[in-house]
């Protein structure tokens, strides 16, 4: 759409929105509920509508005082931070407390659309804005209607559902082919250019992006410009090695590829530039987008992309299935056609694709989460379309990303989150992102050789920990040149430390038990999972007294809606270095999986680590073809792809603590202890016990 047209648009809505700030400070113009939701939502509108005239002044100009540039930050995200959100309408159960049941929800989704305008105004996204402006002022119009008599309740909330319904479905042709694009045309380059362009030792450049910045965003920058340039490119080599060795491993030539996709959190910059050269050098271009921030593109509460610190986290958890609200047939297809449409004009940027490398970070403090009745939840039906969407949306992305042609990195670092030992614990960090390539491959080549001359593998627990899992392995027709195991050193998955397979399905069974984990934003108390034949079958935890708010935490976060999963990965982690950090530094509970998945067996449920690239042929360094590439569900891609994949997966780690032992049982009934009471016993593995 043609700019001048677009900032028409903007005008008239805008000048529109001004006069409804003024009429909601009038008696009997709206309800009173109404008129606090409608004032607040102008008012906070009409502010970015100031922001954006500053940062068009700042362009020319240059950046405002610290002062200034922290206290329109504070603003901009005041109204979810801490106590306020209680207050807030953007808080579902506050919205529905003050509008009633129906209303509040449809008016708490609008508030979270509007939070939006942030990214649309710092990135001049307008395209994606008028609209969102345009259906706010409907949705006032319709509540004005309702005051006046023109209609009931009843058909305001019709009304005002099919208003929303629309606006997210009509404009999916801009805001989900907008994503679409941002993944993979480094020619949108707003976040690159601030990281390549800015001084980085001036910290307000931090406020170019339009995140939430807090001073630990600040002290992780101050932190990183107050190492030396080697420290510096040694920590992105490693992330930029890795992802260059994924390729390699793989056999996949990056040469054919022209762009990398960067996900970080902000804070990092200094990383990031020196990483961005560094994969200039290998002829590979940023892609660097940020964070959905409307629901048509979200990923339930997970940040996929760039990000700042989140205001609150509860607000993101609240809102995590907005997609209620639209979630339909009508609407699954309208998306799947409209991807299909972008993918196909973008297919020469797609094909050069490379794939994500991803900089985590951990210290975090534990969040546990409210579930909340009043925000929207997916009802049988949806969760049904949701997974055929997603599976859809999969297979059509592979079509033109091949999965066989990509790779990826990730690493993970600290953040000031986790306390007075900041430093240190990041000094650590990079140590155990950098241990002993030539040793470990060693060491785990001695693992791989032991478990590969067995049919199963028992895991069991101890201290409290009830685990009681025999996981079956794919039978080997050529020891000599064939592994089920990948030696996984430090490629595309740093810290290097684990050994891993796709376990056979059938035959493998028990009870998987943790104490206490995070998982994908969330903790877990006292988790365990049932298998028969490789699937859950049972699941359990007691995060709440109910037993069915347990399963459904599990079922929306764990099993994303899924009737049952796989097993897709099991795993002995041997970064026994990273355990004895954290053991420590008491952080166990601030770590990621990433790096916990390191510090002893794991097990993936969802699809295996090679899923959409089962083709590719995969090698550890001692020569030998890594087969156990499928399982029984991801085989089935070869007549149902639908059927193949369930485009999750999630680690489950048992920690050295809480871990008996670890046996390989051959077919002959031979046992091999690998690890005994969290030791390391098996010949040539020894060493892994020092850090212990």
């Amino acid at each position: 759409m043609e700019y001048s047209v677009l900032e028409e648009r903007y005008q008239l809505s805008t000048e529109r929105i001004r006069k409804i700030l003024e009429e909601c400070t009038c008696p009997n113009v709206l309800c009173e509920g109404a008129a606090a939701y409608f004032r607040g939502q102008a008012a906070f509108i009409l502010f970015l509508d100031e922001v954006r005239g500053a940062l068009f002044k700042e362009g020319w100009e240059g950046l405002p005082p610290m002062e200034v540039l922290e206290r329109r930050n504070k603003a901009l995200y005041e109204d979810i931070s801490g106590e306020a959100y209680e207050g807030s309408f953007a808080n579902p159960a506050y919205a529905v407390r003050v509008l009633g049941e129906e209303a509040g929800r449809l008016l708490s989704f609008l508030a979270a659309e509007i939070r939006g305008g942030i990214a649309y105004v710092y990135e001049g996204r307008m395209e994606e804005w008028v609209p969102c402006l345009e259906v706010f002022i409907e949705a006032y119009n319709l509540f004005e209607a309702e005051r006046a008599g023109e209609f009931t309740k009843d058909v305001l909330v019709s009304e005002l559902t099919e208003a929303l319904y629309y606006y997210v479905s009509d404009y999916c042709d801009v805001t989900v082919a907008r994503r679409i694009q941002e993944q993979v045309d480094s020619s949108l380059d707003f976040a690159v250019r601030i990281v390549m362009e800015s001084d980085l030792s001036d910290l307000r450049y931090l406020y170019r992006f339009g995140e939430y910045i807090t001073d630990h965003e600040k002290r992780t920058a101050e932190f990183l410009n107050s190492l030396p340039e080697e420290t510096i490119e040694r920590m992105a080599s490693v992330y930029t090695e890795g992802y260059r060795r994924g390729f390699e491993l793989a056999g996949i030539d990056l040469k054919k590829k022209k762009t990398v996709e960067l996900r970080y959190c902000v804070g990092f910059e200094r990383i990031l530039r020196a990483a961005i050269r560094q994969f200039a050098a290998m002829g590979l271009s940023p892609v660097l987008f940020r964070d959905a921030v409307g629901a048509a593109n979200k990923r339930q509460h997970l940040k996929i992309g760039y990000y700042g610190a989140y205001a609150n986290k509860q607000y993101e958890y609240d809102h995590r299935f907005d997609q209620a609200l639209f979630l339909d047939k009508a609407f699954k297809e309208r998306k799947l056609s409209v991807m299909r449409v972008t993918y196909e004009k973008y297919k020469e940027l797609a094909a050069v694709y490379a794939g994500p490398a991803v900089m985590e970070t951990f210290g975090e403090a534990p969040f546990s989460y409210v579930n909340k009745q009043e925000a929207y939840h997916l009802s049988e039906k949806q969760k049904k379309l949701s997974v055929a969407l997603s599976s859809q949306s999969a297979e059509l992305v592979n079509q033109y990303i091949k999965g066989e042609e990509r790779s990826f990195t990730i690493i993970s670092w600290p953040t000031p989150e986790i306390g007075r030992d900041f430093e240190g614990i990041f000094k650590e960090t990079i140590h155990i992102n950098t241990l002993d390539y030539e040793e470990y491959k060693a060491i785990q080549g001695a693992l791989i050789e032991a478990l590969d001359e067995g049919e199963f593998v028992e895991v069991t627990g101890k201290n409290g920990n009830r685990t009681k899992l025999r996981v079956a392995l794919h039978r080997l027709s050529d020891r000599k040149r064939e592994t089920n195991f990948e030696n996984c050193l430090a490629d595309v998955n740093v810290p290097l430390g684990e050994v891993f397979t796709s376990p056979r399905l059938p035959g493998t069974e028990g009870l998987l038990h943790v104490s206490q984990i995070y998982l994908n934003e969330v903790e877990y108390k006292n988790l365990q999972l049932h298998f028969k034949d490789g699937m859950t079958a049972e699941y359990s935890c007691e995060n709440y007294e109910s037993e069915e708010e347990n399963k459904k935490l599990i079922e929306e976060n764990l099993l994303y809606h899924h009737k049952a999963l796989p097993m897709g990965e099991f795993a002995i982690g041997t970064n026994t270095a990273a355990y004895a950090m954290a053991e420590k530094y008491d952080i166990l509970s601030r770590l990621k999986i990433l790096i916990i998945e390191k510090m002893g067996p794991h097990f993936a449920i969802g699809d295996t680590c090679y899923s959409h690239s089962e083709e590719v042929r995969v090698y550890n360094p001692d020569g030998k073809e890594v087969v156990a590439r499928d399982n029984e569900c991801s085989i089935k891609r070869k007549e149902n792809p639908a059927e193949a994949y369930f485009n999750c997966h999630t680690d489950i780690t048992i920690p050295y603590d809480e871990l008996g032992e670890i046996t390989v049982i051959g077919e002959d009934g031979r046992r091999t202890a690998l690890i005994k009471d969290g030791r390391f016993v098996l010949p040539g593995t020894e060493k892994l016990n020092e850090n212990l």
